[in-house]
């Protein structure tokens, strides 16, 4: 009998851990959130993405240290600046990198293309040097109208992190794509259904942006219905 319980609970133990192998985060691992304003709101907003990530990782059997680090208005120049200070110094095992709406929304004061691809490749360079896998992420967008000016131009820049995910074998969370996605279904340019303003997210938004973070980081459906299930249990 006590073999047999034995023998029962080791395959339990491997069915769980399996459950968790493909997730490419660990245990105990620190994940810092590099980004602007949609960053930082996602963590001051208790509901906001960084916990939801955070939330639906834990709800996987995968505890983090999470390490924000959003600051709003913040471009990728700003973001290469303070990268050592709020990100490196800290020792996370991973970082998401979210950058690309300022750099356009801001107009004359944003970073045009070309800089912004230096600039966030330096980016991810530093990390790879300091032993920080980057969780790429696609920006968002910039109003709910997908046909306008700024989302016209931010296309090239997600073009661009596409294009580095792909060449550096990195993580992509493809943000912008689901954003379309929701955007063409809804089918009304300019009604705000996922963000509050247009950038900012709404609870909506905010979901949207931590299941495809969370898909970056491995989570399968079950998986994700395990994450959405708790934060649904948080209400």
């Amino acid at each position: 009998m006590l073999r047999s319980t034995l023998r029962f609970l080791a395959a339990a133990s491997l069915l769980i851990s399996s459950a968790c192998a493909d997730i490419l985060v660990k245990s105990g691992e620190k994940v810092a959130f590099l980004g602007d304003s949609i960053t930082q709101q996602g963590w001051n907003n208790p509901k906001g993405y960084v916990h939801l990530v955070v939330d639906g990782l834990a709800a996987n059997g995968v505890t983090v240290d999470p390490v924000p680090a959003g600051i709003s208005g913040h471009k990728s120049n700003d973001m290469l600046k303070r990268l050592d200070k709020d990100v490196l110094s800290k020792s996370p095992q991973w970082m998401t990198l979210s950058c690309g709406v300022n750099d356009v929304w801001h107009g004359a004061k944003g970073v045009e293309l070309e800089p912004y691809k230096k600039n966030i490749t330096e980016i991810v360079d530093q990390c790879a040097a300091a032993k920080v896998k980057v969780v790429v992420t696609t920006a968002t967008v910039i109003k709910e109208d997908l046909a306008n000016a700024e989302n016209t131009k931010l296309a090239a820049y997600n073009d661009f992190l596409r294009s580095l995910a792909a060449e550096r074998k990195a993580p992509l969370a493809d943000l912008n794509a689901m954003f379309q996605e929701r955007i063409k279904k809804e089918n009304q340019p300019g009604k705000l259904t996922i963000t509050r303003d247009g950038v900012h997210m709404n609870p909506e938004g905010d979901k949207i942006m931590a299941r495809g973070i969370l898909k970056a980081f491995g989570l399968d459906d079950a998986q994700l219905k395990k994450a959405e299930e708790a934060w649904d249990a948080k209400k």
